[in-house]
């Protein structure tokens, strides 16, 4: 494994669910759960970039835990990341792996897979994406997907479904006919150097267009590389449904 450090973006502010990094899991924070994943998997050091004092004193009491007190103006996790390697003084060859705040069950294998994605690739970015299983996932536009190249680079990323199957759709959108869709994870790697670089990129058409800020890498003509992920890598948290669902799954002991 290459030696790598995590941040974890932690906003209070959330469309759907307002306070989301300090909504309780089993009792304690969401942060805290995220937090804890990212120390399993090895990291060097690992950082929560907040906005908010409550969400720094919420992760203050486990030990190995760094917090970057971060402009609450910042338009995205990527420049609230920029600015927390900026504050960690992290050299530009250092790999940041970017670990969402609301993933309380990433795998540490999924972590470490990110890490050593991009170090053997030798993109400026990596991040994982595993399989579609069924028809309305593929076509839910909450669900990102994206198609790879035969060298595993990204070529896409999109609400859509990708690729679309023309003449299987045709006949039903039912069921999924025979080949490989991929939904992506959102966790994302990168050197120290080029994270700063990716925030100071105006955002794309494309990302405008979808939503989606990875899409400013490949419209500037940068690699992604994708690895499918090595363990199952369970969607974010967004909705109270969501919360609720984890909360069970926490409490069940998984």
């Amino acid at each position: 494994m290459p030696d790598f450090v995590v941040a974890i973006p932690a906003r209070y502010a959330s469309t759907r669910l307002p306070g989301k990094p300090l909504a309780l899991i089993a009792g304690e924070p969401m942060v805290l759960h995220v937090a804890r994943r990212a120390l399993q998997a090895g990291a060097r050091e690992v950082w929560v970039a907040t906005d908010d004092a409550r969400i720094a004193a919420a992760v203050s009491g486990l030990e190995g835990i760094h917090v970057a007190m971060t402009d609450p103006a910042h338009a995205s996790g990527t420049d609230r990341l920029a600015e927390c390697a900026r504050q960690a003084g992290w050299s530009d060859d250092v790999i940041v792996v970017n670990l969402q705040g609301d993933e309380p069950f990433a795998p540490a294998e999924g972590i470490q897979a990110v890490a050593a994605t991009l170090a053997s690739s030798g993109a400026p970015m990596s991040t994982l994406a595993t399989p579609v299983e069924n028809a309305p996932t593929l076509f839910d536009p909450n669900v990102v997907k994206l198609v790879r190249n035969v060298h595993g680079d990204a070529m896409y990323f999109s609400r859509a479904p990708i690729a679309w199957h023309r003449d299987a759709f045709a006949r039903s959108r039912d069921s999924l006919p025979p080949g490989q869709w991929l939904r992506h994870i959102g966790i994302y790697g990168y050197r120290a150097g080029f994270l700063q670089q990716f925030a100071a990129m105006p955002p794309g058409n494309l990302e405008q267009v979808e939503s989606l800020e990875q899409l400013r890498v490949l419209e500037a003509g940068h690699r992604i590389a994708v690895a499918l992920s090595p363990a199952p890598f369970p969607p974010g948290i967004d909705t109270p449904e969501d919360l609720q669902r984890a909360d069970a799954r926490m409490r069940g002991g998984q």
